[in-house]
């Protein structure tokens, strides 16, 4: 069965980006133009991991966290943030927030699915 992962992010580019690399390496996805849309679609179908943008327009991706975790529909499913926030102590803010993984844009295309994987359960 193919793993479905969500990809939450407002910018076009890095939502393709991440689409055509999970989907080469077999992986189905499902994307959300932002926070409010990100917790609507993980709550409806339910994906094997969300990764989630951190800066959005409409609910940052902390706020959509915690909107997931206090979910009981949804507790359970690994977040990680995929974020151009790469300042030293961002990867330890974000996992003490309550993140289950940190990746960095920009993604390594080579690098991204094993990245992507060790993350599900």
């Amino acid at each position: 069965m193919t793993q479905l992962i969500l990809i939450v992010d407002d910018n076009e580019n890095n939502r393709k980006l991440a689409r055509d690399v999970l989907e080469f390496a077999g992986f189905s996805t499902l994307e959300a133009t932002g926070g409010v849309e990100g917790v609507a679609l993980a709550q409806e179908h339910q994906p094997a991991l969300v990764l989630m943008d951190i800066r959005m327009p409409d609910l940052n991706g902390t706020e959509a966290l915690k909107l997931l975790k206090e979910d009981s529909r949804t507790a359970e499913i690994p977040i990680v943030a995929l974020t151009s926030s790469t300042m030293r102590g961002d990867e330890q803010r974000f996992l003490a927030e309550g993140f289950d993984g940190y990746l960095a844009k920009p993604i390594s295309v080579r690098e991204f699915p094993d990245q992507v994987r060790s993350y599900l359960k």
